[in-house]
């Protein structure tokens, strides 16, 4: 079996701890976790990532939120999706990437994200954060998400790297700070 594969089935086991559901050992700090993995794994992470929100077996709920998808429904949903290629062939990809961080703003994916009744068992995980690269980043989004998700942990599975200080996408983009997670395998 794969290095990637033990860290996934370790990480299966992880989730459903009462430790991770309740918070317990962080110090007071959020429940926020982080699973890197090297980007070229994409697959195998989203084979078992696909798997997991549908085992019926788990002792907690799964919450997912793909990222991509989110953006494409906050996109969708102020009915700018189909302008996207003429915006990019008249004013260029900056002009696009500038254009879809003001309407797919932080605030924006938080509304899109927040849910009701958040319960004890819930694990909210985080897919798509390479694919939704450059419209949104996961250090701001994890900034904004504490306040209205405080109660619920949160599970981001990342492709790059985290050193407790910051994260790097890929492993090959400019760091970027947030030290408020926990690498959890």
């Amino acid at each position: 079996m794969s290095d990637i594969n033990k860290r996934l089935d370790t990480l299966r086991e992880l989730i459903q701890s009462k430790d991770l559901l309740e918070g317990k050992g962080l110090s007071n700090e959020v429940n926020i976790r982080i699973f890197c993995y090297d980007p070229k794994e994409e697959m195998i992470v989203r084979h078992f990532t696909e798997k997991l929100v549908t085992d019926q077996s788990l002792s907690c709920r799964i919450i997912e939120y793909n990222l991509y998808k989110v953006f494409l429904s906050i996109c969708d949903g102020k009915k700018v999706t189909d302008k996207i290629p003429q915006l990019e062939e008249k004013k260029g990809k900056n002009a696009v990437v500038a254009q879809m961080q003001k309407t797919a703003s932080v605030s924006a994916f938080i509304n899109k994200m927040d849910y009701e009744p958040k319960e004890t068992g819930d694990i909210l995980l985080i897919t798509g954060v390479g694919e939704v690269f450059p419209f949104i980043r996961v250090h701001a989004l994890l900034e904004a998400m504490q306040p209205c998700f405080s109660n619920v942990p949160i599970l981001v599975m990342y492709p790059g790297t985290f050193d407790g200080r910051h994260v790097k996408l890929f492993d090959i983009l400019k760091p970027n700070s947030y030290y408020r997670a926990f690498n959890i395998v």
